[in-house]
């Protein structure tokens, strides 16, 4: 679990820094109705959200991503992206980072083996009760 983890941090930080990253419920949802066969990875971030509206956003972009063949992973952890992702790039503005509750990486070249690792993950981890799988991410 713990390479699982590491991979999909390094995933992230490696996709942001190649601007193969989107960030943001809006924005990726802006992506999705755009050029859907450029996403490979979502990823949807909620630490225990009650938030209504967001749990319908989550829905509505689970079901695309499954209809459109894009592989989906939910992370609870979202301190930790926002130290993995304003760390990465100290020049953004922390208001950037506000929404991490789903973040889209498109086409990654470098870390495609850390890609093949998070895919192999999602898929030995669906179960027959959740169709989503989930990671939780720990804070450092």
């Amino acid at each position: 679990m713990q390479s699982v983890r590491l991979a999909l941090e390094e995933l992230l930080v490696s996709s942001q820094e190649q601007n193969c990253l989107t960030v943001g419920i809006y924005e990726s949802a802006q992506l999705l109705n755009v050029d859907p066969d450029s996403v490979v990875l979502c990823v949807l971030a909620a630490d225990h959200e009650e938030d209504v509206a967001l749990q319908i956003h989550f829905t509505l972009l689970q079901s695309f991503c499954c209809n459109s063949g894009i592989t989906i992973l939910q992370v609870s952890g979202i301190q930790r992206l926002q130290q993995l992702l304003g760390a990465a790039d100290a020049n953004k503005n922390q208001e950037e980072y506000k929404d991490l509750h789903c973040l889209l990486v498109t086409n990654p070249e470098a870390n495609h083996c850390r890609l093949q690792e998070v895919g192999a993950y999602c898929k030995q981890s669906l179960r027959p009760d959740q169709w989503v799988p989930t990671l939780i991410l720990q804070e450092r």
